[in-house]
């Protein structure tokens, strides 16, 4: 009699099960690797709305003619005298919330998809031949992201004033 041969059950379970195992491990991969990408587009999101809200205010406190008062009272807001003296401020609206954003007067220079986490200037006067300086401090992350992908972006900068 001739023996018939064949593949048996458990061979076709070891086989179903390796290709199992390594389903999910692409599946794996393939969602960090997704959740990395977002990541990185959130955080470039956040960065370039930082980046324009300093050189806005780095632009307009330059040129300002003083920062009235300096030292400020306030951290979270600072008001200057602008060229041609017109009063204006910035400042950081409900720090810590999703509604939160920097201001300008009363104009946004945040977007809405970006909240601000934290938020400081600070107005040291002239010291000496050292003239009176601005530093601003701000972090911010993208308020649509979870708390394991949140994009949290910080910047700080100082900025001379003139001295006339």
């Amino acid at each position: 009699m001739k023996q018939i041969k064949g593949i048996s059950f458990i061979e076709i379970l070891v086989v179903v099960a390796v290709f199992a195992v390594l389903g999910v491990l692409i599946s794996r991969i393939t969602i960090l690797t997704l959740r990395g990408s977002n990541k990185s587009d959130d955080v470039v999101k956040v960065r370039e709305n930082l980046d324009y809200a300093i050189a806005i205010m780095e632009r307009n406190i330059r040129n300002a003619d003083k920062v009235s008062p300096c030292p400020n009272i306030d951290p979270t807001r600072i008001d200057y005298i602008a060229n041609g003296g017109l009063a204006s401020s910035f400042s950081c609206v409900g720090t810590g919330t999703d509604e939160s954003y920097v201001a300008s007067g009363s104009a946004r220079l945040t977007g809405t998809d970006v909240k601000i986490n934290s938020c400081s200037f600070t107005c040291i006067p002239e010291a000496g031949v050292v003239p009176p300086s601005v530093i601003i401090d701000l972090t911010a992350s993208e308020t649509n992201s979870g708390d394991i992908d949140n994009a949290v972006v910080s910047t700080s900068t100082k900025i001379l004033l003139r001295s006339y």
